[in-house]
């Protein structure tokens, strides 16, 4: 885990948030799940009621996960600033598994976090659905403030995947490598 003021695009990941149904445990009126997704680092997605706080992706068929982010300020939200996350993944609600838990001090920017598959150790994990569950805030707040939540898979090569070792370097050759 480490903390970034800027999201940098990486060239191995692409972002799959898009690609999941969203929901959130609770949320006051006009802070709700959209704020996570709006691209605006001065809004935020605001629970309402007893810990733990929930984000949920569902997505509709089996994806590679390599890792998420969150903006999180903690000089702008205090005590509502997420202070321990715990990260869960699985194939359906009901057998979700831990598979990272953060400890963040104060943060202020994009808290990137890799998803390692705790048994094999590769540098992805497998799921239909992904829960980030804030366990508790600083200064023992009770409702929390996250204001950005990307979600990244690995960029695959189609050249790879379908058997040829042999990468075209050019944006020509790409382009015309495969008949639609």
């Amino acid at each position: 885990m480490r903390v970034s003021p800027i999201l940098q695009p990486d060239k191995s990941t692409r972002e799959i948030s898009q690609f999941a149904v969203w929901r959130v445990s609770s949320s006051k009126p006009g802070n709700g799940v959209r704020m996570l997704r709006d691209g605006r680092e001065d809004t935020y997605w605001q629970s309402d009621g007893a810990q733990p706080h929930i984000v949920t992706l569902e997505f509709q068929k089996l994806v590679t996960l390599s890792g998420l982010a969150l903006y999180i300020d903690y000089k702008l939200d205090e005590s509502y600033t997420p202070q321990k996350i715990s990260i869960r993944a699985g194939t359906r609600i009901n057998d979700m598994k831990e598979v990272k838990s953060v400890e963040l001090i104060e943060p202020h920017g994009w808290v990137l976090i890799p998803l390692t598959h705790h048994d094999t150790g590769l540098p992805h994990i497998k799921a239909f659905v992904l829960e980030v569950v804030v366990v508790s805030n600083h200064q023992n707040g009770r409702d929390t403030h996250v204001r950005q939540l990307r979600v990244f898979g690995p960029r695959t090569d189609p050249l790879k995947a379908l058997g040829f070792e042999v990468t075209f370097t050019s944006p020509e050759f790409n382009r015309v490598a495969f008949v639609r």
